[in-house]
């Protein structure tokens, strides 16, 4: 397992996270135990979890005891703790607070390493949330920050405010990226590249889609929480390709699918979650998987994705030289 800094910071990262997410039966903890010893010997350090994730944080408070400094540990909060309290949702400080001082019980533990504001809340000011997150880092309780699930403006005006007025910034964005749903091209990643932020890749299988549990035909190999008759021509192909690559490879689709996703940019880091120890040793596997270039760009073509605009119109403005002339950016050298 190799390492990156966490966005702007000196923390050291692995290139793959563990989502903590499914971890909400009590009667499971020796299987969990087995898991995160597993991801632990194969050098990953950090786990990701929520408050509003169940049982996941007391469950990992448990197991996390007389080691816990060994990880970076990362949260949220956002969602609602109590849904009959307006209060106990959101963006604002009240909410921030409160959660927080659960979340740090649960863990059994001092601080966080990682606090991520779980989604927008559209209806609080992102001054009143930056500040605050600010607040929590000079208090202690935090250590570095995140947004996950936001628009590419909302995280960018965040880090200038942060910026201008001496406040935490942003380490790292969570969004939602595989083979099959590549919005976060469009915006978000490129304004993660440029702002040097750690991109935390969720559900990168797909939910399981891309992970060789479909056949040509449609029919899921074992379990599977996803429906069949969800998915769509296009879903099938890219699966289809993704299994064909890995054969080519002589390794798992699973591995060629997150494999792409670390090819196609050194800020993303997939969260990789799993039901058991041989399902993870699995996904752990990517790490040693390079893809040729022509394989990347053949999984690229099978998932056809339109970037769309300002994009493909900046492109082909970039491209023509009566926009920019004969000494167009692209033959310019810094």
């Amino acid at each position: 397992m190799r390492y990156r800094p966490l966005g702007r910071t000196g923390l050291r990262v692995s290139e793959l996270f563990f989502g903590a997410m499914t971890f909400h039966e009590r009667g499971d903890v020796a299987r969990y135990r087995a898991m995160l010893d597993a991801y632990a010997e194969a050098g990953g350090n950090v786990i990701d979890t929520a408050s509003a994730y169940g049982e996941s944080e007391p469950i990992l408070g448990e197991l996390l005891a007389g080691h816990r400094d060994r990880f970076v540990l990362a949260s949220k909060y956002s969602i609602s703790r109590d849904q009959d309290d307006p209060n106990a949702g959101g963006n604002h400080r009240k909410n921030l607070v409160l959660t927080l001082e659960r979340s740090l019980r649960r863990l059994r533990t001092e601080y966080v390493d990682l606090y991520w504001v779980h989604l927008w809340d559209r209806h609080t000011p992102l001054e009143e949330t930056m500040r605050a997150l600010d607040d929590v880092v000079r208090a202690g309780k935090v250590l570095y920050v995140g947004i996950s699930d936001a628009p590419a403006w909302v995280v960018s005006r965040a880090d200038t405010l942060a910026e201008w007025r001496g406040w935490t910034p942003f380490a790292g964005l969570q969004v939602p990226y595989n083979l099959l749903k590549r919005d976060i091209e469009r915006e978000l990643l490129p304004m993660a590249e440029a702002l040097r932020l750690t991109v935390a890749a969720w559900a990168p299988l797909a939910r399981g889609v891309l992970s060789g549990k479909f056949l040509q035909d449609g029919t899921p190999q074992g379990d599977t929480r996803v429906d069949p008759g969800t998915l769509t021509a296009r879903d099938h192909a890219v699966a289809y390709a993704v299994s064909q690559a890995a054969a080519d490879l002589g390794t798992t689709p699973a591995r060629v699918a997150l494999a792409w996703l670390r090819a196609r940019s050194p800020v993303i880091h997939p969260i990789i979650g799993a039901r058991d120890v041989a399902q993870l040793t699995d996904n752990l596997g990517a790490t040693e998987v390079e893809l040729p270039e022509e394989i990347v760009e053949r999984l690229a073509a099978a998932a056809e994705f339109e970037a769309g605009f300002p994009a493909d119109f900046l492109a082909e403005c970039e491209a023509d030289p009566w926009v920019f002339g004969k000494g167009r950016p692209g033959l310019l050298v810094s």
